[in-house]
């Protein structure tokens, strides 16, 4: 429980009404979950307003309201506060009731298209083996220790947020990491946080059914750093051209890390196979258990960070070398079989190119590739085309097939899809709608030593379609069909 008026503190307020002195009991943006005593926050959402359901909370017990705008009809019981955007007003109220636990541990943020959850992950990995209780939030699974928790979005709620960070708390943590989605930028999700420092990957396509042009993805990226105090760091990749645009008008500690420019942290690949990565890295060559160059780059921002925690470079080296990567990111399925299956999370322009790149320069030349790729539905289409011209470019064969349709239909997905792919190429590609069956096909069609490539699920043990989530697991799949086909 804490007061209203303290529960407000940094919170941009217009107008009050009513006794600002009263206990809240808890907190909630979601009229379902109001209980009596409860603080309702009335946020404009992407698929509902809740505006519309104040004279619901009210009933069901809140005794204050947090909205940009008043209903027509107030009771004198009920505090009223208007703020001018109630979905940033929900971070800080957030964050003041469960008395700022950001503030009480080294909160870290990772930010960019891809590799997030690689980076979130080996940080977390790392300090856990460097000896530290440490916390992740992450779009695979949330961790608290070695306690797992579903995981829902990239960037939980405002108020998930602040009740993980208590949790983490609870457990002595020392250290969270997190990925920073800009959808959570943009809706305020992180307002309120007090971060310790800020990791910036890359930016490439992605995400314009939400932002809608390539520059307000960026500003939202951008939003990240621009909320960065004095005291925080912020490290970014100079190799990527946006990656100064991230640090103007930042008042962080500014940083920077590369492979190709010079940077405060320099790494240059020496060996890069199938078995790993030979990096030099602060003046050692250090060989580590992940794939690609895309991987060279999340190392270097793993140990650029850990060395602005204060940590020692030698031992940070000896155990990030140990450490292997996120699950379904260049997942290798089952080594040792006649072919090679790889499982990957790609699921934009960007990624899969970087994928089928890394796979093009393993190749010693007579291996066929065989790429299963779709697209989600109700999310980025004019990525569509582009997906599936790269993955033609890169492959021998494409199997075209269902992602997470989600409310579309999945034939109208690949024809979008198919818009991106020449005549030649056409020629290469199958559609096979089944996710299950296209996978089936792409083993069946493997000769030994070629390589499967499923993209687009990773990690994901479900596909949505219509609004249900179906049991699915390319890994298990995969698995599956490779024992089928192994003799």
């Amino acid at each position: 429980m804490a007061e209203l008026k303290d529960i407000l503190y940094k919170v941009h307020i217009t107008s009050t009404s009513g006794n600002m002195s009263i206990e809240v009991k808890g907190i909630c943006f979601d009229s379902r979950k109001v209980q009596p005593g409860f603080l309702f926050v009335a946020v404009k959402g992407t698929q509902s307003d809740g505006h519309t359901f104040i004279e619901k909370a009210v009933t069901l017990g809140a005794i204050a309201i947090v909205a940009e705008k008043l209903p027509e009809l107030i009771s004198d019981a009920i505090t009223y506060v208007t703020v001018k955007d109630s979905a940033k007003a929900i971070g800080i109220i957030a964050s003041n009731f469960y008395g700022n636990p950001s503030a009480k541990l080294k909160l870290v943020g990772v930010t960019g298209t891809n590799g997030k959850t690689t980076v979130a992950t080996l940080l977390f990995k790392l300090f856990t083996a460097l000896g530290y209780r440490c916390g992740m939030l992450s779009t695979v699974v949330n961790n608290i220790v070695d306690k797992q928790i579903p995981s829902t979005h990239t960037t939980p709620d405002p108020i998930q947020i602040n009740e993980l960070l208590v949790q983490m708390l609870n457990e002595k943590c020392t250290h969270c990491f997190m990925e920073v989605s800009s959808h959570a930028v943009a809706q305020g999700r992180i307002e309120g946080l007090n971060f310790t420092g800020g990791l910036f990957t890359n930016i490439t396509h992605d995400h314009l059914d939400y932002h809608h042009t390539f520059e307000s993805y960026i500003r939202a990226k951008k939003g990240f750093f621009d909320g960065l105090s004095s005291d925080a760091f912020a490290l970014v990749n100079i190799d990527d051209k946006r990656g100064m645009v991230m640090l103007q008008n930042c008042k962080a500690k500014k940083h920077t890390y590369a492979l190709k420019k010079m940077a405060d942290f320099k790494a240059k690949i020496i060996t890069n196979s199938i078995e790993g990565l030979e990096l030099e890295i602060g003046e050692r060559n250090v060989w580590f258990r992940l794939i690609g160059d895309f991987n060279a780059y999340n190392l270097l921002t793993v140990y650029g960070a850990a060395s602005l925690l204060s940590e020692d470079s030698e031992t940070v080296l000896m155990k990030l070398s140990a450490l292997t990567g996120a699950s379904g990111r260049f997942e290798l399925i089952m080594p040792g079989s006649k072919f090679t299956a790889i499982v990957d999370y790609a699921h934009t322009p960007d990624a899969v190119k970087n994928i089928l790149e890394t796979i093009e320069h393993f190749r010693s030349g007579i291996e066929q590739v065989i790429t299963v790729i779709g697209c989600g539905g109700d999310r980025d289409r004019t990525k569509r085309p582009l997906m599936a011209a790269i993955a033609c470019k890169y492959s021998n064969k494409v199997i075209f097939t269902s992602d997470n349709p989600r409310s579309e239909d999945p034939m109208e997905i690949i024809k979008e899809m198919q818009t991106g792919v020449g005549p030649t190429d056409a020629k290469k590609t199958l559609v096979m709608i089944d996710r299950e069956e296209a996978i089936k096909m792409a083993c069946m069609l493997a000769k030994e030593k070629d390589i499967i490539l499923v993209a687009g699920k990773g990690h994901e043990n479900y596909q949505e379609i219509k609004g249900v989530k179906h049991p699915f697991d390319d890994k298990e799949v995969l698995s599956r069909m490779l024992k089928m086909f192994a003799s």
